[in-house]
């Protein structure tokens, strides 16, 4: 029996995935990742990283449960992250019973994985803070009561309780850690922050005029995706599982971070940006801001990267991008 501690991953192609993936493999895990087939490339984040090969990718998708318990079977995890979803909030209004299956029932499958085929493993959910929602309190910690405003936010809800329940009920050490916004180079071109970074390098380079945004008002707490993951890693390390607030606790506007992307490269915000009716959701959760004291306290854990340390990462990735 091999002494090498084994995580199985889902969601392992996405942002949080492939930073997670390069932070286990660097403590000398075996990584496998539950890998749903899609027609499109879904593996440009583990090769920008240069760990597309070292990670073991099993067929699984989130909706299936059979595959999920193969999954663990083949892996013998010791510890499962569960980072699959549908997480682009926008489009959960146009396709809220998919999210609801994914995000939702599919957290639920994993953890019945778990519970079928090692009790023991550790567990980690992907919760968020867009369960806060229409916020009930000025910073939100880990007992501020949940208001949802999209079906993201709803199914993501369902998880987080889920977790909770099979702690509870099964003795599972489950865990959820309640993310705010967290950003990368790695970051989908659907994301706010990445479509303001990608945006920018396109004009900074005469290959676009204007950037096209909705709400520019919302403000955000916003951190490194990077620094985020250890978090997570953190959590399955506890002897109590529980559930963790994971925020830099500053909270800023779609506008300010506009201006430090802009400023970056020696462009006037004003002169490119156009308020685009169409982007505005049909319910808008207006301001985030997460306490991450009790993550400090109890993980030894706090963010290491600035919001503008992180938006002229992103500026100088895509622009690397677009210049090839």
């Amino acid at each position: 029996m091999s002494s090498t501690k084994s995580a199985l991953i889902t969601g392992i192609t996405g942002q949080d995935g492939a930073y997670l993936s390069q932070l286990l493999l660097g403590k000398g895990y075996e990584v496998y990742g539950v890998l749903a087939r899609r027609s499109s490339d879904t593996l440009w984040r583990l090769r920008e990283l240069g760990i597309e090969n070292e990670v073991r990718l099993l067929d699984g998708d989130l909706t299936d449960l059979s595959s999920l318990i193969r999954a663990m079977e083949t892996s013998r995890a010791s510890e499962v992250y569960n980072l699959g979803a549908q997480s682009f909030v926008g489009s959960s209004w146009q396709q809220p019973l998919l999210t609801a299956q994914v995000d939702g029932v599919g957290a639920l499958n994993v953890l019945e994985a778990v519970r079928i085929v090692n009790s023991k493993a550790h567990f980690y959910q992907a919760s968020t803070s867009e369960m806060f929602g229409l916020i009930q309190a000025e910073m939100q910690d880990e007992k501020t009561p949940f208001y949802p405003r999209s079906p993201y936010g709803v199914a993501k809800m369902m998880a987080h309780w889920a977790t909770v329940n099979y702690r509870e009920s099964f003795g599972l050490h489950a865990s959820s850690g309640i993310l705010f916004n967290h950003e990368s180079p790695l970051r989908g071109i659907e994301f706010v922050t990445r479509k303001v970074t990608d945006a920018v390098a396109r004009i900074k380079l005469g290959k676009q005029k204007e950037l096209r945004l909705g709400n520019i008002d919302a403000k955000r707490d916003w951190g490194f995706a990077g620094d985020y993951v250890e978090a997570m890693w953190l959590m399955t390390q506890q002897d109590q599982a529980d559930d963790y607030v994971v925020a830099t606790g500053l909270t800023t506007t779609v506008r300010e971070m506009c201006e430090i992307a802009f400023s970056h490269v020696g462009l006037k915000m004003d002169d490119h940006l156009v308020i685009d009716p169409k982007f505005f959701r049909p319910a808008e959760v207006d301001v985030l801001l997460g306490n991450p004291a009790k993550a400090k306290a109890k993980l030894g854990w706090s963010p290491k990267t600035s919001l503008a340390e992180l938006i002229m990462m992103m500026v100088d990735a895509d622009l690397r991008r677009l210049s090839i």
